[in-house]
């Protein structure tokens, strides 16, 4: 199980938080990244850096449902 910012640790202390990287070009977020996609792929998480979202925003609205839209 991974922890997520502001998550306990076992021990009581704050668990610190593995920095986001882009699943399509490898970007690094220096922190939090409100614009940053979020997406469940084959049961993997992954995240999009707001670029790769904005290239591939067509693509990621097709694999929507259609009440989605």
């Amino acid at each position: 199980m991974t922890s997520h910012h502001g998550d306990s640790g076992d021990d009581g202390t704050m668990a610190e938080q593995e920095p986001l990287v882009c699943a399509r070009c490898g970007a690094r977020a220096e922190g939090p990244q409100p614009t940053w996609t979020f997406s469940v792929e084959n049961g993997a998480a992954r995240h999009y850096c707001e670029p790769c979202s904005r290239d591939n925003l067509r693509a990621i609205e097709g694999r929507l449902d259609a009440r989605w839209w």
